[in-house]
C-alpha cells in the first residue's frame, strides 16, 4: 500500500486504478514506433536530417567558372599592344590567362625590363592602392587574354575562393624573393658573375620544384627573361651564355637551359668572385 506524502491511506480499488497503465500509456508513442534502430557504426554526418544536410551543401562557395570569368572580365590583346603605361592612373589589376607580357620601367630616360609575365601571373596590382599611378608599362609580347579586375572584384574573388587567395600569396612571395635576388645580382660588378649567379638561383628553384636531374637542373627561360633578371641587355647575356656553353657548364635546347653539374657552376662562381677581388686590389 502506497502512502501519500501526508501518510493517509488510499483505497485498494483506487490504488489498482492508479497503478495500472491505461491503453494509451501501453501503446508506444508514434515517433518511437516509427523510428528505425540506429547502428552505432553509422557516422554522424550520414544521420543528418536531409534539410540540414542540404543547407550545409548549398552554403559551400561555388568554384568560379573560368569561361564565365573570361566572358565578363576578359581583355584580349595582340603582340605589341600596350596594356597600360607608366604614370597613368590605374583602377584595375590584371590576371594573365594566355600569352606573355613584358613589364618595363623608365630609368633616367632608358627603358629597363622588370619581368616577363606568363599565364597565371598577376600584374598591375599596385594600382589598387587608393588611386596609385602605374609604376611600369605593360607591353604584350604575344597574343593573349588577361582578366581585368577592379578592387571590389578582386577582393570578392579572394574572399570566396581560398585557392585563388593562396595562389596570389605564393606569387607575391615569389616576386619578393625575385626582387631580393635581383638586388644581390645588381651588387655584382662582373657580367659573367651576374649571369652565373642568376643561373644558380634558377637551378635551385628548379630542384625545389622537382625539375632536376641527379646533379643538375633543367628549366625554361628565354634570353629576354634572363636579361631582365640580371639587368643586362640581351646581346650581352647571349655572349655570357655562349661562353658557359663552350666551357660545358650548360646546354641549350630551344628556350630551355640544362645545367649538368650545379656544383661545377658554383665553383666557377667562386673563382669569378676571387678574380674580381684580385682585380679590385690592383
Amino acid at each position: 500500500m502506497i502512502s501519500s506524502p501526508e501518510g493517509d491511506g488510499v483505497a485498494p480499488d483506487a490504488e489498482r486504478e492508479a497503478s495500472s497503465p491505461s491503453d494509451a500509456e501501453r501503446a508506444p508513442p508514434p515517433a518511437a514506433a516509427a523510428e528505425p534502430a540506429r547502428s552505432p557504426s553509422v557516422p554522424a554526418a550520414s544521420r543528418e536530417e536531409p534539410a540540414a544536410l542540404s543547407a550545409r551543401v548549398e552554403s559551400a562557395e561555388p568554384v568560379p567558372d573560368p569561361e564565365r570569368l573570361r566572358a565578363r572580365f576578359g581583355r584580349p590583346f595582340e603582340a605589341g599592344d600596350v596594356i597600360f603605361r607608366e604614370g597613368e592612373p590605374g583602377t584595375e589589376a590584371y590576371l594573365l590567362e594566355e600569352g606573355r607580357v613584358r613589364l618595363i620601367k623608365k630609368v633616367r630616360g632608358a627603358e629597363r625590363s622588370l619581368m616577363v609575365l606568363k599565364p597565371g601571373d598577376l600584374f598591375g596590382e599596385s594600382a589598387l592602392l587608393g588611386g596609385a599611378a602605374r609604376s611600369s608599362t605593360a607591353i604584350a609580347l604575344s597574343r593573349g587574354v588577361a582578366l581585368a579586375l577592379d578592387q571590389g572584384t578582386l577582393q570578392n574573388l579572394v574572399e570566396r575562393n581560398p585557392a585563388v587567395a593562396m595562389r596570389i600569396i605564393k606569387q607575391l612571395v615569389g616576386r619578393l624573393r625575385d626582387a631580393e635576388d635581383q638586388i644581390e645580382i645588381m651588387m655584382l660588378t662582373d657580367t659573367q658573375s651576374k649571369v652565373v649567379n642568376a643561373l644558380l638561383k634558377l637551378a635551385q628553384q628548379s630542384r625545389a620544384t622537382g625539375g632536376a636531374a641527379s646533379n643538375g637542373a633543367s628549366f625554361a627561360i628565354s634570353p629576354m627573361e634572363l636579361s631582365t633578371r640580371v639587368g643586362l641587355d640581351v646581346d650581352t647575356v647571349k655572349r655570357a651564355v655562349q661562353q658557359l656553353r663552350e666551357g660545358q657548364y650548360l646546354r641549350v635546347a630551344d628556350e630551355r637551359l640544362e645545367i649538368p653539374d650545379i656544383e661545377a657552376l658554383r665553383r666557377l662562381f667562386g673563382l669569378l668572385g676571387l678574380k674580381d677581388e684580385i682585380r679590385g686590389e690592383q
